[in-house]
């Protein structure tokens, strides 16, 4: 495990109960039990992890019951469910737009954003009122209605749209239905033990659902697109995708983990944790009952620092894929990940899978060879340089890396040929920076056909009875030899 997040104490001790959060850019808006409206201006200090706080409204004749809220900051409203009827109220002022007069009994409300590539966004909304679906769209100030009402199974305790999906939880079962102008629906599978449903939209489209303490990911067909759930150490309350990152709130303290790799990253401890929002990309909010938290992030740098030293190297890939780098700088340190990734498949003995990374990143040959023994000359052995011990090869680990290495050495000759006319060819980098790498191809393809032929010579050696250089006059290519 690594350090993702620090919690930093946002608000303690509030004196009103809160039920539900939003939040957008610098500001977070708190619902309270009372049907009180809190809106608190969080400002950070810069090259620290303090904000200043500033409540800047406070309106308490807001509702008498804040059941949900939603804000889309594009169109500068807050969507609430109040006293069960969805309000639209201005975002600035808190004065009231209007009321979905037709959702009058509504006990849940999801909403979708979808922006087209020319920037332009379009508010979809789901609402269930007792055992219907009822579907608007935005448009001039006001919700129309989308397509007729859908019939539900049972009363929607939970629901997210997933594309042109709708993922419903209900008391016992998940169902999906699609927008697909008949309403058509499918049912997915049982709720659990818990009977409490939990459906999460998340930020490619997906969407997150959880089973007790089991979680996975489903497409707008109802397809699982993970091989493996998420097991957290307790149910879930609620969740947020902070990609990499999946962040639950559980029972007694916050679980951070990733889908791919499928890792527990962090758990924080946190007093009695019941709700969590986003303001949008590193901006998390977790709440319990009077405290709300800062979710903030550690830098990708020192991130990246501590996967390497605990060999996560998948995570670190995508870390470093997010930096805001100069592009040049992002590249180099992408390829040094890779090439510590591929090394430590090697160390793992998953010698297809290190061969196939080595292949893509253009390592020089010589530096791959150098990972296997008697293959190179002393001398020349002796300038290689590797991140850590090699490991020890014999027997039928050895013939098995000799194999791998046969195919490797294979592809790479075939790419070197092709390049022989070239006048600007691609480079071979170093495993390891600061280690020299050989420029001349047709050297490269001397040392190449050399260790191809002592690895044919070793497999054949351990595998046929007749004598080896017999063999390899019948079944190799002359170019090998």
């Amino acid at each position: 495990m690594h350090d993702a997040y620090e919690p930093v104490p946002i608000l303690e001790k509030l004196p009103l109960q809160i039920d539900c959060l939003a939040a957008w850019e610098d500001w977070l808006l708190v619902g309270t039990k009372p049907g009180h409206l809190l809106l608190y201006r969080i400002k950070k200090d810069a090259g620290t992890n303090r904000f200043e706080v500033t409540l800047e409204k406070s309106n308490k004749n807001f509702s008498k019951k804040i059941q949900q809220l939603f804000i889309v900051s594009q169109y500068k409203i807050l969507i609430s469910l109040l006293e069960n009827n969805i309000h639209v109220h201005d975002l600035l002022t808190f004065q009231q737009i209007t009321v979905v007069s037709k959702a009058k009994g509504a006990t849940l409300f999801a909403c979708d954003l979808q922006l087209s590539p020319s920037g332009e966004a379009q508010l979809r909304m789901c609402v269930a009122v007792k055992k219907k679906l009822q579907l608007y769209y935005w448009k001039d100030r006001e919700f129309y209605e989308l397509q007729g009402d859908f019939s539900a199974p049972d009363i929607p305790k939970s629901m997210a749209w997933c594309e042109n999906s709708i993922c419903v939880g209900f008391k016992r079962d998940y169902y999906l239905i699609r927008m697909d102008g008949r309403g058509s629906i499918k049912e997915l599978f049982p709720t659990g033990k818990q009977l409490e449903p939990l459906v999460v939209p998340l930020a490619d489209g997906k969407v997150a659902v959880g089973q007790d303490d089991l979680t996975v990911v489903l497409n707008e067909e109802g397809v699982c697109t993970q091989k493996c759930a998420l097991n957290w150490t307790d149910i879930p309350i609620d969740m947020e995708h902070q990609p990499p990152y999946i962040i639950a709130v559980l029972p007694r303290y916050v679980e951070i983990r990733t889908f791919e790799p499928r890792l527990l990253v962090q758990s924080v401890e946190l007093q009695r944790p019941r709700f969590i929002t986003s303001a949008g990309p590193n901006i998390v909010y977790v709440a319990s009952n009077h405290f709300v938290w800062r979710l903030v992030p550690v830098s990708i740098a020192s991130q990246i620092r501590q996967l390497l030293q605990d060999k996560q190297f998948e995570l670190a890939l995508q870390l470093a894929n997010m930096k805001d780098d100069v592009e040049g700088d992002k590249r180099q340190q992408i390829h040094h990940i890779q090439n510590l990734y591929a090394f430590n498949l090697f160390c793992q003995k998953r010698f297809d899978d290190s061969m196939q990374v080595f292949a893509k990143l253009g390592t020089d040959p010589t530096h791959v060879i150098g990972l296997y023994p008697d293959l190179l000359p002393a001398d020349y052995r002796k300038q290689l340089h590797y991140p850590n011990p090699l490991p020890s090869l014999s027997g039928a680990e050895l013939e098995k890396a000799h194999l791998a290495l046969i195919d490797y050495l294979t592809q790479k000759r075939s790419h070197l040929v092709k390049q022989l006319n070239d006048s600007e060819p691609s480079t071979p980098s170093p495993l390891m920076e600061g280690t020299p790498t050989i420029k001349s191809r047709k050297k490269l393809l001397q040392i190449i056909d050399t260790t191809l032929l002592k690895c044919y010579l070793h497999v054949l050696s351990l595998s046929r009875p007749t004598c080896p250089l017999c063999y390899l006059q019948t079944n190799v290519s002359p170019v090998l030899i």
